[in-house]
């Protein structure tokens, strides 16, 4: 049954402003079992907007690889809205250093690429710890990641271009392993 004007309740507020802890508190916060991993991203713009992704879904780290920009730069701090001060990040050379990190650490692959191979991203169950990687805005992720993957996921697209912005995607997908971790299970707000 759907809604009439008037049958909501009326009493709510929406949470206009920040946590109201201190930050240290906040980094002391238990992370979910998720990481990204950035493979050679070009707009800084795109990285910004995923560390306000990999804020929001309190991940449990990003991996900012080659030249995907890392802190400190200007428009990663325009971008990020000052998340790069708490969201947990670290640098690697290449991606195939974040995924030789990841399999000495036990944490599964998955590639968000739209291949022969890959399955759709609401049909697969994460395992207990999971990194995302997303690749190059224009040519994707590279070939040896994608071999290195344990698993490729994919988002359907229905438009003529086959292709979703990187941080876009990467919302689509993380909110969704993270349902499907079952985080939600109760409100994950501090």
């Amino acid at each position: 049954m759907a809604l009439k004007k008037g049958d909501m309740e009326t009493n709510f507020t929406v949470r206009t402003f920040d946590v109201d802890i201190p930050v240290e508190e906040y980094r002391a916060l238990p992370r979910h079992n998720l990481y990204i991993i950035l493979d050679n991203l070009r707009s800084a713009f795109n990285v910004g907007a995923i560390f306000r992704l990999a804020d929001t879904m309190r991940v449990a780290e990003l991996f900012l690889c080659g030249y995907t920009a890392y802190p400190p730069h200007t428009k990663l701090a325009k971008t990020s809205l000052g998340t790069i001060d708490y969201v947990p990040w670290r640098h690697f050379p290449t991606t195939m250093d974040a995924v030789a990190h990841c399999r000495a650490q036990d944490i599964h692959l998955w590639g968000a690429e739209t291949t022969s191979h890959s399955h759709l991203y609401t049909e697969v169950r994460p395992p207990r710890k999971v990194a995302l990687i997303l690749g190059n805005e224009a040519l994707g992720i590279s070939e040896p990641v994608l071999k290195a993957c344990d698993l490729l996921i994919e988002i359907p697209t229905f438009g003529y271009k086959n292709s979703l912005n990187v941080a876009t995607a990467c919302s689509v997908l993380g909110y969704t392993i993270l349902e499907k971790m079952e985080v939600f299970t109760e409100r994950n707000t501090p």
